[in-house]
């Protein structure tokens, strides 16, 4: 029987190099990979389902699948995922020494709606009492600036609880800008701001809130998240793959077979860590760093499948039904294809 042709689609990574170079094959498939940014693979993907395999944002195919709009199937492959206390950035002229401190404070973000931003919010809540709606949200691009006023309830599929302020920037703004200017406290953003790489000026200048130095929320954010994982034993999830829901139906063998192809290309890229006799990363005290890592995650540091994710999944069902965006808490064991040796 002919292997199937399939598309396969989701950001450069390390960990989907070998299948994307054809060094690990996909039984029973004949894949064309495409590397796509990820931001633009996930538009994409919502407006015309382009790719048979696709990675996607978790929060919106949770979402999508709690309203029976998912035209995709999970496969617990996690090809991104990322600890965020590294994210908040506020003004040292605020009075912001710890989370507890943003109560009340205008924050910036480009998205109310994005995994990162879920998780976020979770983790103010359940680790510092911060709800949603003790924070004033102002949405809008980090640099370019803003072509118009935006609607001001988020994108999300359902909202978000009605007494949360959520808010537009202004056109002509952006957060970066905002925040050095003091017209915002804090900024929530996986990428720094530019106020945040260049020093204040001398003398500052003088404008509506003072141009004063922005820093990290989480200085050591390396320390605080770490001791996060140690007490909640959650590594946040921000991107599965996702496999056409035809395709499923069709052949309900092919998620498996993705699931083992991806997680030995996973495999095949941490075994890079291990070559020290010339280093295939270039990355100086390679070993010590892994081992170090090794010490806070466990032995797999990048695990897939569902035994060992359980605890991060059924914690990002639980903030997107809390926040609003799902009408239920959904299970961990309806999200994913059948088949797939957990």
């Amino acid at each position: 029987m002919p292997d199937i042709p399939i598309t396969v689609a989701s950001g450069e990574y390390d960990r989907i190099r070998a299948i994307r170079d054809g060094t690990v094959k996909v039984e029973g498939c004949a894949v064309t990979y495409h590397v796509v940014e990820p931001n633009q693979l996930f538009v994409r993907n919502l407006k015309a389902q382009e790719f048979d395999v696709s990675e996607m944002s978790f929060s919106t195919y949770i979402a999508l699948r709690d309203q029976g709009k998912a035209h995709y199937t999970a496969i617990p492959v996690f090809l991104s995922r990322a600890f965020r206390h590294s994210a908040i950035f506020v003004r040292t002229d605020r009075s912001i020494a710890s989370p507890a401190d943003l109560k009340g404070k205008r924050v910036g973000t480009p998205e109310y709606f994005t995994t990162m931003l879920v998780w976020m919010r979770g983790l103010l809540s359940d680790e510092y009492g911060i709800k949603p709606s003790d924070l004033r949200w102002r949405l809008g691009p980090l640099e370019r600036p803003a072509l118009a006023s935006a609607p001001s309830q988020p994108a999300g599929p359902t909202g978000s609880a009605a007494d949360v302020e959520i808010e537009a920037i202004p056109a002509g703004k952006t957060l970066a800008g905002m925040l050095a200017e003091g017209e915002l406290d804090a900024v929530f953003s996986a990428r720094p701001p530019s106020c945040f790489l260049r020093p204040p000026p001398s003398p500052p200048l003088q404008t509506a809130g003072g141009r004063e130095a922005v820093a990290r929320l989480f200085p050591n954010y390396r320390a605080a998240e770490q001791a996060y994982y140690r007490k909640a034993g959650v590594y946040p999830l921000m991107h599965a793959l996702g496999i056409r829901n035809s395709l499923v139906e069709q052949h309900p063998w092919m998620a498996g077979s993705l699931f083992h192809a991806f997680n030995k290309a996973k495999e095949i890229a941490v075994a890079d860590f291990g070559k020290l006799s010339a280093f295939a990363v270039t990355l100086p005290w390679l070993e010590a760093e892994y081992r170090a890592t090794q010490d806070v995650l466990g032995e797999d540091i990048w695990p897939y499948g569902v035994a060992a994710n359980r605890k991060a999944i059924e914690t990002l069902c639980r903030y997107l039904h809390e926040q609003g965006f799902t009408q239920r808490r959904m299970g961990v064991d309806e999200l994913f294809a059948p088949g797939i040796a957990r």
